[in-house]
């Protein structure tokens, strides 16, 4: 079930809810701005359960499923210096960039299901296609089943919601993006390491960086 098709079932995006690190919660106040029965509306969605304030919780079976509805957020304006931590423009094009570099990098490293291939820019379909790489078969959304990349997750999560607010807070939003996945790259290796044998959860982790580098602005490389 995808943040688009939980939009459909609801008539407009869920929020998600908590740090996703044990299962993926959305929370949705469909029922009250619909003046409908909270009951009646969990029953058509699946996952949900009716609040006593009238809120609807709603666990997602497979928190990958996230990665189906991202789309490119536009820069923000940031200045291109300097390169450091405390500039947020770097810190977002930065993230882009170390994204760019494992979906570059993983098919000479025998990362399952990862080829090279011709696609334009972007993310499109299931499993992903973009630059030069595409995740050709293999993902296992399990792969994601991690602290780090349940964080990335998290973030994600809030495209659609965000996409339909008066004040989608996008520069906010980057940045939270750009660090979860600097600290996902460090903490939990997207490609295999020294004599590693490449695994499914590469895999995963590829289709991970694939999606970041669709939302995050910025250079292939810096």
């Amino acid at each position: 079930m995808t943040p688009g098709q939980l939009a459909e079932l609801l008539g407009e995006p869920p929020m998600p809810e908590g740090d996703w690190t044990r299962e993926a919660v959305y929370l949705s106040a469909a029922a009250l701005r619909r003046r409908v029965d909270p009951g009646e509306l969990a029953a058509s969605v699946p996952g949900a359960v009716p609040l006593p304030n009238g809120l609807l919780r709603i666990v997602l079976p497979e928190p990958a499923d996230v990665l189906a509805d991202v789309f490119a957020v536009a820069d923000q304006g940031w200045p291109e210096a300097p390169l450091t931590w405390d500039n947020p423009g770097f810190v977002v094009k930065y993230a882009r960039a170390r994204a760019v570099s494992v979906t570059r990098e993983a098919p000479a490293l025998g990362v399952p299901g990862a080829r090279e291939g011709s696609g334009g820019p972007g993310v499109s379909g299931a499993l992903g296609v973009a630059g030069s790489l595409g995740v050709a078969g293999g993902f296992e959304p399990a792969g994601l089943s991690g602290a780090r990349d349940r964080a990335v997750l998290r973030v994600l999560a809030e495209l659609p919601g965000r996409r339909v607010s008066a004040e989608p807070g996008w520069a906010a939003f980057l940045v939270r993006l750009a660090l979860a996945y600097h600290d996902a790259y460090e903490q939990a290796a997207p490609l295999p390491v020294g004599d590693e044998p490449a695994s499914p959860v590469h895999t995963a982790r590829v289709r991970l960086a694939l999606a970041v580098q669709d939302v995050l602005p910025g250079p292939d490389r810096i």
